[in-house]
């Protein structure tokens, strides 16, 4: 059974730590006003203000953890358990490296970021080796029959992350305010890592996404003639500017058809598009089409930055509209370009 002992774990808030350990602890995460471990780690994850997909796998993993264990309590658990639980996901389960790195991501949160445990033992855990995938890539012909079977916003989403190399969620989370009609520009607020970055509009997409905008514009007004509350707001800006939210420059681009309860606050109100909706649609128009590679919305996404290195466009360009923040990460569609063998003849062909 593996012990521990108070110092481990935070301070109570009636003690009073003299001026070394106040000093030591300036850096500290607050006390955690939660009393179960779940929603204790929900309570720090939205303070350091995590992705929701990530609060989502995190909470999944950790009470996958907790019942593995026979429902003992995190605290009661410690070396032997965690790699007694990553063992099973590997040998038993079989996840991949990938998963599995995210389940040992989960459990080192859990005990450094909720349960204020710092023990060598948590940094000495070998990760699995990430494996490094080439993208599936499609030719321009493949991306026009998959294109061209998506109709509606559908066609309209499909079209601008194959334009501009968005990620899926910086499409769906795309506001009124952020294209600009005059500059040919789009501007990513809510980027992966809550990077900000500028990609072009093309012109193709403008009369397309002005006919989104009206359609946008006819669902915000019924909401504001139903008194609904206004869309959500990043961060505290629904409380530094409480009618943002009801504005038409706040408002979604790609808006969802029905209202829904929000999964945080609670709050009945008008989401963006779901992310589900649109994969299942693309995943439709991919079968139609008779493409038989294997291709999804972030599919859209390789082949924007494929497309642009073979058009001869310089590989920094590419990194900065794509918003990686390593040109190492942009290499690995020049790697694409490779497989193709461009510009070596095979040995076969000489015979």
């Amino acid at each position: 059974m593996y012990s521990y002992n108070k110092n481990e774990f935070y301070v109570r808030a009636n003690s009073r730590p003299n001026r070394a350990n106040r000093l030591k602890s300036s850096n500290a995460l607050p006390v955690l006003q939660s009393t179960r471990i779940l929603d204790q780690v929900r309570e720090r994850i939205r303070y350091l203000h995590y992705a929701k997909s990530t609060e989502e796998a995190y909470v999944y993993w950790i009470r996958f953890y907790i019942r593995w264990a026979g429902t003992r309590h995190p605290r009661e658990m410690g070396k032997d358990e965690v790699k007694g639980f990553l063992t099973f996901l590997a040998a038993k389960r079989s996840v991949s490296s990938s998963t599995h790195r995210v389940a040992l991501s989960a459990l080192l949160f859990l005990y450094q970021k909720v349960l204020g445990v710092e023990l060598p033992w948590l940094d000495g855990l070998s990760r699995p080796a990430q494996r490094r995938h080439l993208p599936a890539v499609l030719t321009i012909e493949e991306v026009t029959h998959i294109l061209s079977r998506l109709t509606g916003h559908y066609a309209i989403l499909g079209r601008l992350l194959y334009g501009t190399g968005m990620r899926i969620n910086e499409g769906l989370r795309l506001r009124v305010k952020d294209v600009d009609f005059d500059h040919r520009a789009i501007v990513i607020r809510e980027g992966k890592g809550f990077k900000e970055r500028v990609v072009m509009l093309p012109d193709a997409m403008v009369a397309p996404l002005k006919a989104q905008l009206a359609h946008a514009r006819s669902v915000w007004a019924a909401d504001m003639s139903a008194d609904r509350p206004g869309v959500a707001m990043p961060d505290a800006l629904a409380r530094k500017f409480p009618m943002a939210g009801k504005s038409w420059a706040w408002f979604w681009v790609f808006p969802q058809a029905e209202v829904s309860r929000d999964p945080r606050s609670g709050i009945i109100r008008r989401h963006h598009l779901y992310d589900q909706t649109f994969q299942r649609e693309f995943k439709r128009a991919v079968l139609a089409s008779g493409v038989v590679k294997p291709a999804t919305p972030h599919t859209l996404r390789h082949c924007f930055a494929t497309h642009l290195l073979q058009a001869g466009y310089d590989i920094r360009s590419v990194q900065e509209l794509l918003g990686h923040s390593d040109v190492s990460t942009t290499m690995i569609y020049t790697h694409v370009l490779k497989v193709a063998g461009r510009g070596v003849i095979s040995p076969l062909d000489r015979l």
